[in-house]
């Protein structure tokens, strides 16, 4: 098999949960939870297998949880364990080629250099466990957004590979879920056609779609098919991004107020690069709606920036591409890429970049 274009996703499994059983390996076997108290507005980060078999899932609601799992245990995150694991992780990756990591458990790799990346992604699952103690599963295809599903398929510690050419074929029978952007509303919208899986929306004729989704209508029919021809970007010397975030006390669907809170985050982060003496040359937008599906979306700029004006302009783009108007539980603006200035540009010429959801956000990295 020839492979043009091969790149990894690497996942970890229950990444939180398997960093605190390296601290409490009496724990192993029970069900699990990392997250908040279930007596307030708790949320369930990571769970552990034993746990998911009562149907505990992270982004779940503490209090849910031990309703559905009246045994679990509640444990916190190990923040500066995690995050030498994860370095730890990322070390490893980086030897196999140019990495681009996503949050602290998963990362995309471009093996294309490799004559057998089928076997490299063997390898590299076994040597991060070998070195980590921590599982992880692997997808391998010739592009990012099915490698990203693959890692996901036969978990744990899986490893699913989808050959040059058999990408349209492995989405066919998931649900359009599957695919990174298609949130609820999105899923909502297309079940009103009968379109569950990712075969039926990539052969759905085209001019009905077109007249619902507008623009959207042909990336969603190129995703479903397995087309992406983003690269891997790795991060040019240090990985450095700032965010912040805000759980609001009541679920809410005011355009304006987050606009408002945009601008507000957007100050503090401008602040803070100029502190650092740094630009940004992405701008990300996280939202979580209320049944806790979590979505990410980046726009990347040429020049870098370290304007409020500039960054709450992106965010609000953002949000006022994606959001349909449906209630939120959340929402979080963040800056990466980001570089000391050599000089100063006034004109910014923004390119959409269609990055995977996330469900990691971290203030410093």
């Amino acid at each position: 098999m020839v492979w043009t274009t091969a790149i990894i996703h690497l996942d970890m499994d229950a990444f939180f949960v398997n960093v605190h059983l390296l601290e409490f390996p009496e724990d192993r076997g029970k069900p699990i939870a990392v997250g908040g108290n279930p007596s307030g507005r708790g949320v369930v980060a990571s769970a552990s297998y034993e746990a998911r078999k009562f149907g505990v899932h992270s982004a779940m609601p503490s209090s849910r949880a031990i309703k559905l799992c009246p045994n679990i245990k509640f444990v916190r995150h190990n923040w500066p364990l995690i995050k030498a694991t994860s370095a730890a992780v990322m070390d490893i990756l980086e030897e196999f080629g140019p990495t681009e990591k996503m949050s602290v458990d998963e990362a995309y790799v471009d093996v294309s250099e490799h004559s057998d990346p089928e076997t490299i992604a063997l390898i590299m699952r076994e040597r991060v466990k070998a070195a980590t103690q921590c599982p992880a599963s692997v997808g391998l295809s010739s592009s990012k957004l099915v490698s990203k599903i693959a890692s996901d398929y036969d978990k744990p510690e899986g490893c699913t590979i989808v050959l040059p050419g058999d990408e349209e074929q492995f989405l066919a029978p998931l649900p359009v879920r599957a695919i990174s952007g298609i949130g609820p509303a999105t899923a909502s919208k297309l079940a009103q056609f009968n379109i569950e899986s990712c075969g039926q929306l990539a052969n759905f004729d085209f001019p009905t779609l077109f007249a619902t989704f507008k623009n959207q209508a042909e990336s969603l029919q190129r995703r479903a098919r397995g087309i992406d021809n983003r690269q891997v970007i790795s991060d040019p010397g240090q990985s450095k991004s700032i965010s912040q975030e805000t759980t609001f006390g009541n679920d809410m669907d005011d355009r304006d107020y987050f606009h408002k809170k945009i601008s507000g985050m957007a100050e503090s982060l401008s602040g803070s690069l100029r502190r650092k003496n740094l630009i940004a040359h992405t701008v990300t937008l996280k939202i979580r709606w209320n049944d806790f599906t979590t979505f990410t979306r980046q726009k990347s700029i040429e020049n870098g920036t370290d304007t409020q004006k500039e960054i709450a302009r992106l965010g609000k783009v953002i949000l006022d591409q994606f959001w349909e108007g449906e209630k939120l539980r959340l929402i979080g603006l963040g800056v990466s890429n980001l570089i000391e200035p050599t000089g100063r540009q006034l004109e910014l010429f923004p390119d959409l970049d269609l990055s995977e959801p996330s469900n990691d956000s971290v203030e410093y990295n």
